[in-house]
């Protein structure tokens, strides 16, 4: 991870990653819209938090307990309404939050991308080409800069915005919702198509293809929501515990 990179880190809630866990059984039929949330938005992020990076693996079995534990506290209950989002509703695309004179998508890009090559008079900035590991096929995947071929590594939001909204972000303050889609560990650089596929979809309708990533996903989406205070669906808390139980499983 960069040095420019390290200094946009928002602070989360521990959660190291576990790998190599079966996909998980049938999802529960989603629960009906609920009232929104008329809770007061939650104070900061621990400053002494922090979850996985995107390519952390362990086989330890208490990383899956953690993250269980996590889940068990996090409020269940039906998804709210879509009303009144927009992507706006979590500020300008990709801005600079931290400062460093990059947008977030180029720091995400030059965080998980290897081999990365910058535009000149940009200070290192703008990234014009790399490869990537991606995490969500289990491929490789070259990208280059331009109108295109850019759309080929595209910056997911491991906690959807929309599923954000629906659980919790709506009753939040536009600064915090803007945190929030520029934390750099709500974001990763994968693979566009899959990123599209993938939409605002929760754990109970979405998984990565790579079933060895999954423990890892879910993890980082529980460590998320926990630090921010999102509450999960029925459906979704199922799923998470379903893949979590199973990685604890695996890992002895």
């Amino acid at each position: 991870m960069s040095a420019r990179f390290r200094r946009a880190l928002l602070p989360l809630t521990a959660v190291l990653v576990v790998a190599g866990c079966a996909a998980p059984g049938p999802a529960l039929p989603a629960a009906p819209p609920a009232a929104v949330s008329t809770t007061p938005s939650p104070g900061p992020v621990p400053a002494a938090a922090t979850v996985p990076t995107a390519t952390a693996t362990t086989g330890d079995p208490g990383t899956a307990r953690q993250a269980l534990a996590q889940l068990a506290a996090l409020p269940v209950k039906g998804r709210a309404p879509m009303t009144g989002y927009s992507r706006d509703a979590f500020g300008p695309a990709w801005a600079d939050v931290d400062r460093n004179g990059c947008d977030t998508r180029d720091d995400v890009l030059a965080r998980d991308l290897t081999g990365v090559t910058t535009k000149p008079g940009t200070h290192g900035c703008v990234v014009t080409s790399g490869t990537l590991a991606d995490p969500y096929s289990g491929t490789v995947i070259a990208f280059t800069r331009g109108q295109a071929t850019s759309a080929a590594v595209q910056i997911d939001h491991v906690v959807p915005l929309g599923d954000a909204w629906q659980t919790g972000a709506q009753a939040w303050t536009a600064d915090r919702r803007r945190a929030f889609a520029n934390d750099p560990q709500e974001l990763l650089a994968v693979a566009g198509r899959l990123n599209e596929q993938k939409g605002d979809g929760d754990a109970a309708t979405w998984l990565p293809p790579a079933a060895g990533y999954r423990c890892a996903y879910v993890a980082r989406q529980v460590a998320v929501k926990s630090a921010y205070g999102l509450w999960v669906t029925p459906a979704e808390h199922d799923t998470l515990a379903g893949v979590l139980t199973g990685c604890a499983a695996a890992a002895g």
